[in-house]
């Protein structure tokens, strides 16, 4: 389990589910922790207290290096093994969820996740007013999906331009780990700037959509180690092993998948081989980008779409600082989030009255 640094960690078994519903918040030094609400199957709950940590500090860091006044949280219902989610209990989870995350008062706010939806966040929208991507029509910025998908291709230009001096996507060979939400539609945007695809995902039905693009499939352990350009991981975490690293052939990873290495030294692996990793947090900041700005800032779609694309700015200038100090970019995001912290916190502390002697 990560080592725990959180400012709050709440625990609490839903009174209408039954479930457990854990809300963790990183940070709050830059302003109020956001962060998904993830409903997922686990073998043992203490298994998504592990994820809600992680997964938290992460967005502390996708917030901070993305320049965002917010800190980070994490929501994750941990469904048991075996249990079915029917509508009326996936209700009582939801509600479960919004008081808790009421109960923090404004502290922490919530938006969908792995397992969740804007139609939940209507559902969690009934009960607190911290809550974001809620469907349009309902005064939210909808799903997440679209700007997540806009800002990892804005990271793959920056990347391209790194390795071979154009932004220019076309004749790119890529190989897309996951045809999820996010997954597939950076793969369209892929397809439509003329990149060489190659698509994996466990389920088979999303061979269609992969054929109608252009794409070759193939399976997902193929598709992580195919010799191409760029790698893109964009399912569940954890696929970056330090077993795996010596097979990948690849020049760079960059993808909007959560918790891409199963562990920290796999980035200096990585660093070794000669392989550009790109923090996923970095890569998959488009979706919070888009809302906070949508329903914070009340900016219009255009201005947000201008916050999204300047990802392929944050991650040139990373990967700049990263090959001038000699250091993983990973290195490099970590030194920039805790630099942007480190100043908001001592802003913090530098207004603080104090007290005569």
């Amino acid at each position: 389990m990560p080592e725990l640094d959180h400012e709050h960690v709440a625990i609490r078994t839903g009174p209408r589910s039954g479930l457990p519903v854990i809300i963790a918040v990183h940070s709050t030094a830059l302003g109020q922790a956001v962060g998904g609400c993830r409903v997922w199957r686990y073998a043992d709950w203490r298994d998504g207290l592990a994820d809600a940590l992680r997964l938290s500090a992460g967005m502390t860091a996708k917030c901070a290096v993305a320049g965002l006044a917010n800190g980070g949280g994490k929501t994750v219902v941990a469904v048991p093994e075996g249990t079915e989610l029917d509508p009326a209990l996936r209700r009582k989870l939801l509600e479960d969820v919004a008081d808790a995350v009421a109960s923090l008062d404004g502290t922490y706010a919530t938006g969908p996740d792995v397992g969740t939806s804007p139609e939940d966040m209507a559902v969690i929208g009934e009960r607190t007013a911290h809550v974001f991507c809620r469907p349009v029509e309902q005064g939210g910025s909808g799903d997440s999906s679209p700007a997540t998908a806009l800002g990892t291709l804005a990271a793959l230009r920056a990347v391209r331009h790194r390795l071979h001096g154009t932004s220019a996507l076309k004749g790119a060979r890529v190989s897309l780990v996951g045809l999820g939400s996010v997954g597939l539609r950076v793969a369209g945007l892929l397809a439509e700037e003329g990149a060489e695809l190659l698509v994996s995902d466990i389920d088979p039905a999303k061979r269609a959509p992969a054929r109608e693009l252009g794409a070759t499939w193939t399976s997902p352990g193929e598709a992580l180690t195919a010799e191409v350009d760029i790698l893109v991981p964009a399912a569940l975490g954890g696929i970056l092993t330090g077993d795996v690293v010596p097979e990948l052939r690849c020049a760079a990873i960059a993808g909007p998948a959560n918790n891409q290495l199963a562990t920290e030294p796999v980035a200096d692996l990585l660093h070794e081989r000669g392989i550009v990793w790109v923090p996923d947090y970095v890569v998959s900041a488009g979706g919070a980008v888009n809302a906070l700005a949508v329903e914070l800032r009340h900016e219009s779609p255009e201005e947000a779409r201008v916050r999204v694309e300047a990802i392929e700015h944050t991650v040139t200038e990373l990967l700049h600082e990263a090959e001038h100090r000699n250091v993983t970019p990973a290195r490099a995001a970590t030194d920039l989030a805790r630099r942007r912290l480190d100043a908001a916190r001592g802003h913090c502390q530098a207004s603080e009255p104090r007290v005569a002697q």
